[in-house]
């Protein structure tokens, strides 16, 4: 699961991905990148750590449906989150065709969109 401090919860740090961030198309999802955001409400000068959010709508299916794919997508990120630059904001958005992906078909558009965003370094 991926730990709380590298989750997105503020509206205002997704409005910042998705508007001023880099974005990949893949089938299943969509990947805005935002390299390098200093975060205004974090104090003191160190890097903030990098921090993804995940837009899952009813087009992907049911509650049930829609809870699973945040999952997978959870524990999909955790191993990548140390391959982006610190204080990366990093908005997940699945498509409807996510419902009926397997974990594998998740993890190959994720990292197809992160290798197209970082220009073919740091993704597996």
């Amino acid at each position: 699961m991926l730990p709380t401090e590298y989750r997105l919860r503020r509206r205002e740090d997704f409005a910042t991905a998705v508007r001023r961030g880099r974005r990949a198309g893949r089938p299943l999802l969509v990947v805005h990148l935002r390299s390098g955001a200093t975060d205004p409400h974090a104090p003191g000068e160190s890097a903030p750590p990098t921090r993804a959010g995940f837009v899952v709508s009813k087009a992907v299916g049911g509650a049930v449906v829609r809870n699973k794919v945040k999952r997978r997508l959870r524990h999909l990120m955790r191993d990548r989150v140390a391959l982006l630059p610190p204080g990366s904001l990093v908005v997940v958005r699945a498509l409807p065709g996510a419902g009926d992906a397997d974990h594998a078909q998740l993890a190959r558009d994720l990292d197809a969109a992160f290798q197209r965003l970082l220009g073919g370094e740091g993704a597996r």
